[in-house]
């Protein structure tokens, strides 16, 4: 059986008792150590996150990783799904000389946060409201505004 290298991502429920999430952290790192390797953990804290899961903001996150092989993976994908605390978790496989991942700096995304420049194109830069679809057209001589076109009669 192939024995290749793997992180595991853990997002704890940032509601959840300190001690609780060590628990499910420890057991985790248990399950690693018990049918693979450990070659790197880290634990990043509590960062927020890109959007809402479960009506949180945030979450604590746990990363490892490590070596094992299928059976390793079938049971940390069964006990994390049914584990309480835990909002989302991802393993992947990476090849074995790429580098550990960083986090990114929580001050540098909490400053850009509170940027406050408008980003993307939105109606403010195109300068006002738009146009209606058909404008009325007027009849200078009679004064009188002509028929605007609308859903039957404008194919006709």
């Amino acid at each position: 059986m192939a024995v290749l290298d793997y992180e595991l991502i853990l997002m704890l429920d940032p509601e959840a008792a300190d001690d609780a999430r060590e628990k499910v952290a420890a057991d985790a790192k248990a399950k690693l150590e018990a049918k693979g390797e450990i070659k790197n953990e880290a634990n990043w804290g509590m960062r927020k996150m890109a959007y809402e899961i479960d009506r949180r903001g945030e979450a604590d996150y746990r990363v490892w990783r490590f070596t094992g092989g299928k059976d390793l993976l079938d049971e940390l994908d069964h006990s994390l799904k049914i584990t309480d605390g835990v909002l989302r978790f991802r393993i992947f496989k990476v090849p074995a000389d790429s580098p550990n991942i960083v986090p990114p700096d929580t001050e540098q995304i909490m400053r850009r946060d509170e940027d406050d420049r408008p980003r993307g194109r939105g109606r403010d830069d195109r300068g006002g409201p738009r146009r209606p679809r058909y404008e009325a057209e007027t009849d200078d001589s009679a004064g009188e505004e002509a028929p605007v076109a609308s859903g039957a009669d404008a194919g006709a």
